[in-house]
């Protein structure tokens, strides 16, 4: 702890001298050489937000062609221009391009950067006592990274050939022959381009993130009383810094493979009749090393979202989290089984029967800690007196599009059904609910419930309701029937499915009704983001803890500067959900009061609350009483 001590001593003084040049900011070094963490956040959020949206119509336009085939769509042509045929029908090219750059973007540039990347950044500090990250240059450095990778990856939608088209999963030999087809070419080298400045951009954050945990906690700020979300971006950041380098490393290969000569995943391959030099290599290689980050890729994605859950539904249910070992302990069962399953998704590829068999083990084993936090969530709503904010709807849609879609899971988990399913629109439906909406919905709690603290200012409750019901009706109405027309064999990523007599008499108006949804569920994001910039410089003036809640963050000035607090840094006594605890005169008690300050509390209120703290896991934290 003394170590501690000593280094917030350095920060602080450091800090004092900042503060005296504070008035001094200029635009650049306040926006463009900024290492305030919470304004990198801020800057992940836009960069973000704006991913979003291009990710979100690229889905349109691909979705507009399956709902309706045969439609003009010629008034597009300004817009898409070569890509729209005389016919007015979209190319076949370039709907493979949508797929493969809508799924890149919301998978890494929306729910990787923007949600990691902007909550890691702004809470990290704020909720551990630390003036700033352990290295605010390479934060800053992270984030003009991921800039970078961001122009590389847009400006490949505007040249000849079209962006990348091989699929968001990039699988070689398609990928690695650029006279396969024409987004083969400078659009895949964009492509990976992009992704190798991303993975850099990651790496320099998730090591921060972790440096900054286990070195700048607060006095009194032990890791049993972290709060969940913390524990959520700490481990997610060390999943990162353990799976991204192996994708940098297939990446890097598969630029060998294009632009030198090699056969690292090429061999015996036929080129109108001829014969390719290469010989030796193993597309399947490249999916290993792909599916290796692939799937704790989607524990990156969903664990900050299960973090900033636990914070938001505990606050708004006014009760303690259910289970804080149990929380802390199926994240970490998570993590670890997370790298330990990547071959299911691979049951197609031809691989021996029993290695299959292991890896559907392992695969219906990692359902155990992620049941347990469902059932957490569901104990710790259970008799809360429960405030519906915008964001605990958000939090209790994550939860419900999680049960829903993880149950499908089990299905595909299944290496005998999953070769059935695997090329169906039943797993799209499958991993849009369970991960890609879900942690969309955990995004939008955390942006609702820390609006006050990133802005200074309010977020419209009443707008935030219309967002969350059509969105939560929206993703339903959207996904839900993909199950359906999966399980009766509907193939994903064929351009048209009309030249199918049994699809098109009979799932037409299915595919029309998903259309409909999915352009309404999109639209209705504009009221999000109507809500938010029209709240950033109009919105009611925020309280300093609007929410009554217990972390540390809330502590720190309405609007905080660089250095967060304006005096020392608090001292914390106790865990982070001291809600509603009996004999206390308030229903919660914020991380910095000391227990001598704790109102007593009668003999029938000291019974229930040791059989509460030891139901959620938490008896330790008595037995710090200064």
């Amino acid at each position: 702890m003394s170590e501690v001590k000593t280094q917030n001593v350095h920060i602080d003084s450091h800090d004092e001298h900042h503060d005296d040049h504070a008035h001094h900011e200029t635009f650049i070094s306040k926006y463009i050489f900024t290492t305030d963490h919470k304004m990198i956040g801020k800057q992940f959020l836009m960069t973000g937000i704006f991913w979003a949206l291009i990710g979100g119509a690229l889905s349109l336009i691909f979705r507009i062609q399956l709902g309706f085939p045969e439609a003009d769509i010629s008034w597009m042509k300004p817009m898409l221009g070569e890509w729209i045929t005389p016919e007015g029908r979209l190319d076949p090219e370039f709907y493979l391009a949508l797929v493969t750059m809508h799924g890149t973007i919301m998978v890494f540039f929306v729910l990787t950067a923007g949600l990691s990347g902007t909550f890691s950044n702004f809470l990290i500090p704020l909720q551990i006592g630390a003036r700033d990250m352990a290295s605010g240059f390479m934060n800053m450095l992270s984030y003009w990274f991921f800039f970078a990778s961001s122009v590389v990856m847009f400006s490949s939608l505007f040249i000849e050939t079209g962006p990348a088209a091989g699929g968001w999963v990039v699988y070689p030999p398609l990928s690695a022959l650029e006279q396969a087809i024409p987004g083969s070419g400078l659009g895949m080298t964009m492509w990976l381009v992009a992704m190798a400045l991303f993975i850099v951009s990651t790496l320099l954050g998730g090591i921060n993130y972790i440096t900054t945990v286990i070195n700048l906690r607060t006095e009194g700020m032990s890791f049993s009383r972290l709060p969940l979300t913390i524990w959520a971006f700490f481990i997610t950041a060390v999943i990162g810094l353990l799976s991204f380098p192996v994708l940098f490393a297939a990446a890097l290969l598969l630029i060998f493979d294009r632009s030198f000569g090699t056969a690292f995943y090429l061999s015996d391959i036929y080129i109108g009749g001829e014969a390719l030099p290469q010989q030796g290599g193993s597309p399947v290689l490249y999916q290993h090393l792909f599916w290796f980050l692939g799937h704790p890729e989607v524990y990156i994605v969903i664990m900050p979202a299960f973090g900033i859950t636990s914070e938001v539904i505990s606050t708004n249910a006014r009760k303690p989290i259910f289970g804080y070992r149990a929380m802390v302990g199926s994240l970490l069962g998570i993590a670890f089984l997370s790298f330990i399953v990547w071959a299911h998704h691979m049951f197609v590829s031809g691989m021996d029967p029993f290695l299959g068999s292991v890896f559907m083990l392992l695969t219906l084993v990692i359902a155990v800690p992620s049941a347990v936090k469902v059932f957490n969530y569901l104990t710790t709503l259970w008799k809360g007196n429960i405030v519906f904010t915008p964001g605990m709807l958000f939090s209790i849609g994550l939860v419900s599009l999680f049960i829903s879609g993880g149950l499908t899971g089990i299905f595909l988990g299944n290496s005998a059904i999953d070769i059935q399913l695997h090329d169906t629109y039943f797993v799209v439906a499958h991993f849009h609910l369970v991960m890609g909406s879900a942690a969309f919905f955990g995004m939008m709690a955390g942006v609702y419930h820390w609006f006050p603290k990133m802005f200074g200012r309010m977020i419209n409750a009443k707008l935030g309701y219309v967002h969350f019901w059509l969105t939560f009706a929206g993703v339903y109405l959207v996904f839900f029937p993909m199950h359906y027309i999966g399980i009766a064999g509907f193939p994903r990523r064929y351009y048209t499915w009309s030249s199918f007599e049994t699809f098109s008499n009979i799932f037409q108006d299915l595919n029309a009704f998903v259309t409909i949804a999915a352009i309404i569920t999109f639209v209705a994001q504009f009221i999000f983001l109507f809500n938010f910039f029209y709240s950033i410089y109009r919105g009611r003036r925020a309280p300093q803890n609007p929410w009554h809640s217990n972390t540390l963050e809330w502590t720190t000035p309405v609007e905080p500067g660089h250095g967060n607090w304006p005096g020392a840094i608090p001292t914390v006594y106790r865990w982070p959900y001291d809600y509603s605890k009996p004999g206390a005169a308030e229903d919660y008690i914020p991380q910095t009061v000391p227990y001598s300050e704790t109102p007593e509390s009668n003999t029938d209120f000291e019974n229930e609350l040791a059989a509460l703290e030891k139901e959620s896991g938490v008896e330790e934290v008595d037995e710090t009483k200064e």
